[in-house]
């Protein structure tokens, strides 16, 4: 297997901005990584020009991920609201074009954290909101040759999509061939029975693939069930990206987000240095 091994900036800074692009992807590009994923938190402090002539210097390629916290709701009840989250997708689609990012990535199908006891029927109705904000999405996507990944997230920041087979669900509730699923390790580990059994339903449908040992720590340092994971992958037939994601403990509003309360490697440098070892020793001897 030879898939194209990224970094998330969310190891790197939060938020992510202009600022930190000369440095960031100087840093990824020095330690061996192919790719950057950049993690757009406030598209004020973001541009696509900044991201595109760092990407250029360094030889990285460049995967967008949005961050989808409070006010980008593209399943509440509230049609404003809905219409927040939507023009925050579009900019990230547009950016993603724009720097040469095959997808935007990342659980945009409701808001990171939400946690709700809802009836059948609520459920059923907010899943409905997804789509059809999400058919919208993808509609705009298309048009600009770009694919929508949808992360299922554990039990403990979302209600809504937790497993591929829910993800696979709402993929098809949008009828929309450019919308598919971004799998983590980390979520995988914890709703999954079988990591590779999942993979392997999820085929063809999976457009990005992020890598986080079952602590957040460095991949190779825990348990997951690494061969078992890339024996699946090479089964899809999967030749995308591979990102390690971690988060920094130092930033409160992401450790709160991710219940990171200590930290998982002796440093984010140690982790992003061991992860692209561990990765590319498993993946040769696969």
């Amino acid at each position: 297997m030879r898939n194209p091994l990224g970094l998330s900036t969310f190891t790197l800074a939060s938020p992510f901005s202009d600022a930190d692009c000369p440095g960031a992807f100087a840093k990824v590009a020095a330690l061996g990584y192919d790719v950057i994923e950049v993690c757009v938190e406030d598209p004020r402090l973001l541009s696509a020009q900044a991201v595109r002539d760092a990407a250029e210097e360094h030889g990285l390629a460049v995967s967008i991920c949005g961050a989808f916290g409070p006010g980008r709701d593209l399943s509440t009840e509230d049609a404003d609201g809905r219409a927040a989250g939507l023009a925050y997708l579009r900019y990230c689609v547009e950016l993603a074009a724009a720097v040469g990012s095959p997808h935007v990535a990342g659980p945009m199908y409701a808001p990171t954290g939400q946690a709700r006891m809802l009836s059948p029927d609520d459920r059923a109705r907010q899943r409905a909101r997804a789509a059809e904000s999400l058919r919208a999405a993808a509609d705009h996507a298309g048009e600009h040759g770009v694919r929508l990944a949808l992360e299922p997230l554990n039990r403990f920041e979302t209600d809504l999509v937790n497993t591929v087979e829910q993800g696979l669900d709402l993929c098809a509730a949008t009828g929309r061939d450019n919308v598919g699923l971004m799998l983590d390790t980390f979520h995988q580990n914890i709703e999954e029975k079988d990591l590779g059994a999942a993979i392997r339903a999820a085929g063809d449908r999976v457009f990005q693939f992020q890598v986080s040992e079952n602590d957040r720590g460095t991949p190779g340092s825990g348990h997951i069930p690494w061969p078992e994971v890339f024996a699946a992958l090479e089964d899809i037939g999967y030749s995308g990206q591979i990102v390690v994601e971690s988060f920094l403990p130092t930033i409160v509003e992401i450790a709160r987000a991710v219940s990171l309360w200590r930290p998982v490697a002796p440093s984010m440098d140690a982790l992003a240095a061991d992860s692209l070892t561990f990765l590319r020793t498993a993946l040769h001897n696969h």
